[in-house]
């Protein structure tokens, strides 16, 4: 069978970020607390920059999970926010599937809290849906690498194509020559080695 090249789609794209909560955070331990969150913040500015509809969410915030990122609802203060009560795969909350459907976008972007379960569960009922899913493995964290990898492994085997944040944003902006200096920004703000190529362009 042919291989066909789903690319994402800025004006397809919707970005839904999952349970990234002050509790949850702490089970995280296939990245650093730094760097996870400098991923997360990352993804986050490529949904700015791209202005691509985004979707908050959160698991029992009134439980042991605590309440989200202060950071990410400071960023998105008017995007929908779905506090489910209790449900753990996302996709079992209806508002938070009719928020995806009032987009009228078919490519999910999802990051989330844990891969494991807060990723795969939506991940893998978005594609019996008829979405295409992109996973930000480096925005999804997890207890380890070899669960991080169980779960990788069985999203992509059910059709999710996984992206770090850096390959969401290539993938998205096509070209150098839309924006250098916004788009440079970016990737300088978040990867200190790219801030110094951008310094170096900026010497020319």
């Amino acid at each position: 069978m042919a291989f066909t090249y789903k690319r994402l789609d800025k004006d397809d794209a919707v970005v839904l970020l999952i349970d990234h909560q002050a509790g949850l955070l702490s089970l995280v331990r296939d990245y650093s607390p730094d760097e996870f969150k400098n991923n997360v913040m990352a993804l986050a500015d490529i949904a700015k920059f791209f202005k691509l509809p985004t979707i908050l969410t959160t698991s029992f915030e009134t439980g042991p999970n605590g309440p989200i990122v202060p950071e990410l609802k400071a960023m998105f203060p008017d995007a929908p926010y779905i506090a489910r009560p209790g449900q753990i795969n996302a996709w079992d909350n209806e508002d938070f599937v009719n928020a995806i459907k009032a987009t009228g976008r078919k490519q999910l972007i999802i990051a989330g809290v844990v891969t494991d379960v807060c990723v795969a569960f939506p991940t893998l009922s978005a594609l019996e849906a008829g979405y295409d899913v992109f996973v930000v493995t480096d925005a999804s964290g997890t207890f380890n690498t070899a669960v991080r990898d169980a779960a990788l492994a069985r999203m992509a085997h059910a059709g999710a194509q996984l992206l770090n944040w850096f390959s969401v944003g290539g993938e998205l902006h096509r070209d150098w020559r839309n924006d250098v200096e916004g788009f440079g920004g970016i990737l300088g703000g978040h990867l200190p080695a790219y801030a110094n190529l951008i310094q170096s362009y900026n010497q020319k």
